[in-house]
C-alpha cells in the first residue's frame, strides 16, 4: 500500500473510531450535576437584563440548540491551578508593568469544549490572555532585519465608557517553508488506562499522523509511549519514513498507570541523542495529564522539566480528552519546558496546531521574551493587564537574563490588552466621583511637557544564541481611534468573553449579548464567527 493511501486509511479509520464513539456513546455521561447551577453569582453577573426578542441571523448553523439539556458541573476529576485576577495600578506607585510573553492557546479551547458539553466553566480555566492570544490580528510584519514588530492602538473601553482600551502587539517574524531548520522531534504518547476513551489516543494518533505527513527526508523521529513503563516504538526515523512511522503510531493501545516521569526521561534522551545542530529539537508531548507515577505533583513536574530546558530541547504539550484533564500540570509543563500549551478537542483543532500554525508551534525564532510597559502618570491616571496572572515578572527581571520567560514562534503574535484610565478624567476614586475629592492631600502627578502616554520595551533571546536584545519605542495619542480596528474589537470581545466566565469583578457593562454582536460583525472571519457560535451558547447555558 503506497505511504498516502496508508495514511488516508489510517487517518479514516481513527477519524470512524471517534466519530462512531461520538454517536453512541453520550459524551457527557462521566459528568454530575451537583448543586443548583443557576447560582445567583451566574445568574447576576453573566446574562444580559433584558432577554432578546429574536434570535439573531445564524452563519451554519451555529445558532441551533444545544445538545444538552441542562447544563451541569465540570467533572471533580479535572484539576486547574487558581489564580488571583491582577487590578488597577496607579502608575505613580507602580510605573512599570512586566510580564512575560504567552502564545499559549489552551485555555480557550478547553472552555469550548466545556461549553459545547453543557458545563458550567471553573473560573480558574479561564486564562484571559489565552483567550485573546487565540486570535489572528494581522499585525504587520517586522522591519527588515528585525525579529520582532510591534502594534499599539488605543479606544473607547466597550465595557466601561469612563476609560480606554489599549491593544499591545508584538509580532514575530514569518518563515518561509524553505527557510525552516529540519526538525528531529519526539512524540511522547501517555498510552496509559485513563487515555483509552475516543476523544484521547484514537485523536493522538490522527493528529500526529497529520505533522508525520509535513515532515521530510531532513527530519528525525521519535516516538516513546508511557503507561506503567516507558518504551520506545521508533527511534531517529528520517521524515520520508512515513510508512514506518504511522505504522508505530497506530500500534499504540492504551493500557496501564501513568509514569509520565518514566515517559519524559527517555524522550528527552532520544532528542539529546538525535540531535541537530541549529535545528528544532522538540518533544511533543499528548497526555491528559493525569501522571500517577513517579514525579506526577505540579512541582515536582516542574523540577523535572527545569533539569532538561537548558539542553537546546524545547517541549510542546498537547492535552486531550474530558473527565480528568489536568490542566495545571500540563500548564506547568509546557512553562517550564520552554515549550507551548495547546489543547485539542477535534480533528479540526488537531489541523489548526500541528498543521495550518505548525510554524508558530514548532520553530521558535526567539526565547525569554519579555514585554515591559512603562505608563506616564501624567497622561494616564490608571492601568489594568487583562490576564497574564501567571506571567507576571518584577520590573527588574526584565534586566535579567537568568529569569526564564516565554518563547515565540514563526509568524506568532503575543497580545495583551490594558484597561486605562486616562488622567485629567474627573477627581474619582476606582471611576466612582468625589465630593470631597479637594481635601484629599495627594497631588496628580506634574505636567511635565511629556505627552506620551507609555514606553513599549521588549527583550528576548535570538533562538541560537544567549545574548539579551533590547527594544523599546514611545506611543502617545496618534494611537487613538474613535472608531476602533476590527482587530480591537475583536480582542475586546475575547476580553470581554473571558471576563464574564471568570466572573470578573472589573467586566462593567459586558454581556455574552455584546461579544456575540461584535463577532457576528466579522462574517468572513471564521475564528471570530467561532467566538460568535460560544457566546450564543454561554448565554443559554448560564441564563
Amino acid at each position: 500500500m503506497s505511504t498516502k493511501l496508508r495514511s488516508i486509511t489510517a487517518m479514516a479509520a481513527a477519524c470512524t473510531l471517534i466519530m462512531g464513539a461520538v454517536c453512541s456513546c453520550g459524551s457527557r455521561k462521566d459528568y454530575a450535576p451537583k448543586g443548583d447551577y443557576r447560582k445567583d453569582e451566574h445568574k447576576n453577573n453573566n446574562v444580559i437584563e433584558q432577554p432578546r426578542d429574536e434570535e439573531p441571523e445564524c452563519y451554519e448553523g451555529a445558532c441551533e440548540s444545544p445538545v444538552w439539556d441542562q447544563p451541569v458541573e465540570v467533572s471533580p476529576d479535572e484539576s486547574y491551578k487558581e489564580y488571583i485576577e491582577g487590578g488597577f495600578k496607579d502608575p505613580k506607585a507602580e510605573p512599570l508593568s512586566t510580564f512575560s510573553a504567552d502564545v499559549d492557546t489552551a485555555s480557550f479551547t478547553n472552555v469550548r469544549r466545556l461549553i459545547e458539553d453543557g458545563v458550567i466553566v471553573p473560573e480558574d480555566a479561564v486564562r484571559a490572555e489565552e483567550f485573546i492570544n487565540y486570535f489572528d490580528y494581522d499585525y504587520p510584519d517586522p522591519e527588515e532585519g528585525r525579529i520582532f514588530g510591534d502594534y499599539v492602538e488605543l479606544a473607547d473601553c466597550p465595557w466601561n465608557s469612563r476609560n480606554k482600551i489599549m491593544m499591545i502587539g508584538i509580532q514575530g517574524r514569518r518563515m518561509e517553508k524553505k527557510e525552516l531548520p529540519p526538525s528531529n522531534l519526539v512524540f511522547l504518547i501517555d498510552s496509559s488506562g485513563s487515555m483509552a476513551s475516543y476523544d484521547k489516543l484514537p485523536l493522538v494518533q490522527t493528529a500526529f499522523s497529520m505533522l508525520s505527513e509535513q515532515l521530510t527526508v531532513n527530519d528525525r523521529v521519535s516516538i516513546v509511549t508511557y503507561a506503567g513503563s516507558s518504551d520506545t516504538r521508533i527511534s531517529g526515523a528520517s521524515g520520508k519514513d512515513k510508512d514506518d512511522i504511522l505504522e508505530a503510531l497506530y500500534s499504540i493501545t492504551a493500557s496501564g498507570g501513568t509514569n509520565g516521569e518514566g515517559g519524559i526521561n527517555k524522550a528527552y534522551k532520544l532528542a539529546e541523542k538525535y540531535f541537530i545542530e541549529g535545528g528544532n529539537n522538540r518533544v511533543i508531548l499528548a497526555t491528559d495529564g493525569d501522571l500517577n507515577i513517579g514525579a506526577s505533583s505540579v512541582d515536582e513536574l516542574t523540577e523535572l522539566i527545569e533539569s532538561k530546558r537548558d539542553k537546546g530541547i524545547y517541549l510542546s504539550v498537547l492535552g486531550f480528552g474530558t473527565g480528568n484533564l489536568k490542566d495545571d500540570r500540563m500548564e506547568a509543563l509546557a512553562d517550564n519546558g520552554n515549550g507551548n500549551y495547546s489543547y485539542i478537542d477535534s480533528v479540526e483543532e488537531a489541523q489548526r496546531v500541528l498543521v495550518k500554525e505548525m510554524n508558530g508551534t514548532l520553530f521558535t525564532i526567539a526565547k525569554d521574551v519579555k514585554v515591559q510597559v512603562e505608563f506616564n502618570p501624567s497622561q494616564i491616571s490608571r492601568y489594568r493587564l487583562i490576564g497574564y496572572d501567571n506571567r507576571l515578572m518584577n520590573a527588574e527581571d526584565f534586566y535579567d537574563n537568568t529569569k526564564d520567560a516565554g518563547e515565540v514562534g514563526a509568524g506568532h503574535s503575543v497580545t495583551a490588552l490594558y484597561e486605562v484610565e486616562l488622567a485629567g478624567s474627573g477627581d474619582t476614586y476606582r471611576g466612582v466621583p468625589l465630593e470631597f475629592a479637594s481635601e484629599h492631600p495627594e497631588e496628580p502627578a506634574a505636567d511635565t511637557g511629556r505627552s506620551e502616554l507609555c514606553k513599549l520595551s521588549v527583550t528576548y533571546k535570538p533562538v541560537n544564541s544567549n545574548e539579551d536584545i533590547y527594544e523599546s519605542q514611545l506611543f502617545g495619542m496618534e494611537k487613538y481611534n474613535s472608531v476602533p480596528s476590527d482587530s480591537l474589537k475583536l480582542a475586546s470581545a475575547a476580553a470581554e468573553f473571558a471576563m464574564l466566565l471568570k466572573n470578573s469583578e472589573y467586566k462593567g457593562t459586558s454581556s455574552f449579548g455584546h461579544v456575540f454582536d461584535t463577532a457576528q460583525e466579522m462574517d468572513d472571519n471564521e475564528k471570530a464567527q467561532e467566538l460568535y457560535e460560544l457566546a450564543w451558547n454561554a448565554e443559554k447555558l448560564y441564563k
